[in-house]
């Protein structure tokens, strides 16, 4: 998908640094099949225990640019922190959101 590529380029060095020097981070598209249902292998987690995979689902490609780009980045910014806060903020989806939007990418709705 080449929002992916777009977005994580996008991205500040030391996130890239960060992610990348990380062997659990890890980033996949969901394979659901109806009636049969999904298959995402995912690395275990790091040494923090928390996950650092990605998974996205491949309806994303007909979501509107701006929505896609906004959940890649939202879902980078858990993986970066670890699905924790960040700084004051405690709750990790508004860690997330604030996280995304200094890179660039505010929530915005579905389309």
């Amino acid at each position: 998908m080449a929002r992916i590529e777009k977005v994580f380029l996008s991205l500040p060095d030391e996130i890239h640094q960060d992610l990348l020097g990380d062997e659990s981070f890890s980033i996949a598209l969901d394979d659901c099949e109806p009636g049969r249902g999904r298959t995402v292998l995912v690395r275990a987690p790091g040494t923090s225990g928390a996950s650092r995979s990605v998974v996205l689902k491949p309806r994303l490609e007909n979501c509107s640019e701006s929505f896609t780009c906004y959940i890649i980045a939202h879902e980078l910014a858990h993986a970066h922190l670890l699905n924790g806060g960040w700084g004051a903020i405690t709750c990790r989806e508004e860690a997330a959101d604030a996280l995304a939007a200094t890179w660039g990418y505010a929530k915005v709705p579905r389309e």
